[in-house]
C-alpha cells in the first residue's frame, strides 16, 4: 500500500522539537502579516490626513489663527502636531520671555528644542514594528532550516532502524522535511519586502516633517521678530 505523504503526515511523524519549530514560524508568519495590513492602513490614514492639514495650514491667514485651529481641533497627524509644538514654543517665548529656564537660551533655540522634540517622537513611533519585520526576515529562513535538519535526521535514522534504505523510501521523508526550509522563505520573503516598503516609507515621511519644521521655525521666529519690531 502506497504511503501518503505531505505537509499532515510530516507533522503528525514529527516530535516536539519540530512542532516547537513549526509553531514559532507560523507565530512569525501571524505577526508580520499583522504588522503588515495595520501599518499599510495606518500610513496610509496618516498620508490622507497630513496632505489635508497641510492644505488647511498654508491656506490660513495667520499663525494666530492656525494656533485656534489646533486647539479646537485634535491633532490626528505628525505635521499637525509639529506645528502645535512649534506654535506653542512661540507663543511661550512671546509671554515668558527668559523667566523661564527653558527659554534662557532664547526664542530660536527654544523654538529648535520643541520642533527636534516632536521630530524624535515621531521618528520613534515611525519605527514601530520595524523590530519584528527585522527579526522575522533575517530569522525565519535559518529557523526553517534547523527544522529541516532536525526533520532530515529522524527521517534518517527511522529509516536505518527499519532497514529499508531504497531511495523510494529515503525520498518521501527527505522531502518532508524540506517543507520546514519552504515555510521559513514563506515566512522571511514578505517580511523583508515590508520592512523595506516601510523604512523608505519613513526616510521620505520624516524628509517631509524636516522640510515642514524648517518652514515652522522661519514662520514662528521672523514673524516674532516682526512683531516686536512693530510694537516699538
Amino acid at each position: 500500500m502506497e504511503q501518503k505523504l505531505g505537509l499532515a503526515h510530516f507533522i503528525s511523524q514529527t516530535d516536539s522539537v519540530g512542532l516547537t519549530v513549526l509553531l514559532l514560524l507560523v507565530s512569525m508568519s501571524i505577526a508580520s502579516w499583522y504588522l503588515i495590513l495595520t501599518r499599510s492602513l495606518a500610513n496610509l490614514a496618516a498620508h490622507k490626513r497630513a496632505n489635508l492639514f497641510l492644505q488647511s495650514f498654508w491656506e490660513a491667514e495667520s499663525l494666530p489663527d492656525m494656533e485656534k485651529i489646533l486647539q479646537r481641533e485634535e491633532t490626528d497627524n505628525a505635521f499637525a502636531e509639529l506645528a502645535k509644538q512649534a506654535l506653542t514654543a512661540g507663543r511661550d517665548g512671546s509671554r515668558y520671555g527668559v523667566q523661564k529656564l527653558a527659554l534662557a537660551g532664547g526664542l530660536s533655540e527654544f523654538v529648535t528644542r520643541a520642533l527636534r522634540n516632536s521630530l524624535d517622537q515621531e521618528s520613534a513611533r515611525s519605527e514601530t514594528g520595524l523590530t519584528v519585520l527585522a527579526t522575522a526576515g533575517s530569522a525565519a529562513p535559518y529557523i526553517g532550516l534547523f527544522g529541516t535538519v532536525w526533520g532530515i535526521y529522524h527521517a534518517l535514522v527511522f529509516i536505518g532502524l527499519s532497514g529499508q534504505g531504497t531511495l523510494d523510501k529515503v525520498a518521501g521523508p527527505v522531502g518532508e522535511a524540506l517543507i520546514m526550509t519552504a515555510v521559513g522563505l514563506a515566512v522571511a520573503i514578505p517580511a523583508v519586502l515590508a520592512y523595506n516598503s516601510f523604512s523608505r516609507r519613513n526616510r521620505i515621511w520624516l524628509a517631509r516633517l524636516d522640510g515642514f519644521a524648517h518652514d515652522l521655525y522661519t514662520l514662528v521666529t521672523v514673524g516674532e521678530k516682526t512683531n516686536g519690531a512693530q510694537t516699538h
